[in-house]
């Protein structure tokens, strides 16, 4: 996952998922435009296991952090004669499971079946929770993201997970003890998005007593 060599900055003709767009409108009498990027909407999922008291993120390699990351410490490599390469840790990231919504399904078998291909648990769709939605990178995108939380039982495993790899797919399941979430999410070090943060904050609130033990 972490051998990352041969980078190079190319133009972006074509994509199946991002769709670079301008507006223009009026607001209050003013003329404005805005760039924004047409994306597909997306489910999250926070899966946990209450017997063993684990949670279970995907460790995946993401570009766009990847190069973030070079621009911070080099600038821009266009302005370069090409990239230098970066430790390929530099873009790996702890998320929750996610998939993106290009189905004619509902949003909670999206979740179930991402769960099945990253995680490699098959959970019932009644133990698959909807949370919330909310509105991601509301400035450029503002794709519609749902959270979902659902409890699994080592039973329920049925493959190792990983993704699929015939899409190229490269992920690891990573289990995180619950004694340990709260650090994890607190420290900066770690690459992880703000919402999961945001799930492992709630799962605090409305999953657990004031005194830190479980809720039946």
């Amino acid at each position: 996952m972490e051998d990352i060599h041969s980078v190079e900055i190319v133009p972006c003709t074509n994509s199946r998922f991002l769709r670079p767009k301008r507006v223009k409108y009026t607001q209050n009498g003013v003329q404005k435009t805005w760039d924004y990027m047409h994306v597909h909407d997306s489910v999250v999922i926070l899966i946990y296991n209450p017997k063993r008291q684990v949670f279970y993120l995907v460790k995946q390699f993401r570009p766009a952090i990847y190069m973030n990351t070079y621009h911070r410490l080099h600038g821009n490599p266009e302005e370069k004669d090409g990239v230098q390469t970066l430790p390929g840790s530099e873009g790996v990231t702890y998320e929750l499971c996610a998939g993106i919504v290009d189905k004619d399904v509902s949003l909670k078998e999206i979740a179930q079946s991402e769960i099945l291909e990253e995680v490699g648990f098959q959970v019932p769709l009644e133990k698959i929770e909807e949370v919330t939605s909310y509105r991601g990178n509301v400035g450029v995108a503002a794709s519609l993201q749902t959270l979902f939380y659902a409890e699994v039982t080592d039973n329920m495993r049925v493959s190792a997970g990983g993704g699929v790899k015939e899409e190229g797919e490269m992920i690891d399941v990573v289990e995180l003890p619950l004694g340990d979430s709260r650090n994890f999410i607190m420290d900066s070090s770690i690459n992880r998005p703000g919402l999961l943060l945001f799930a492992f904050m709630w799962f605090y609130d409305t999953k657990m007593s004031k005194s830190g033990k479980l809720l039946d």
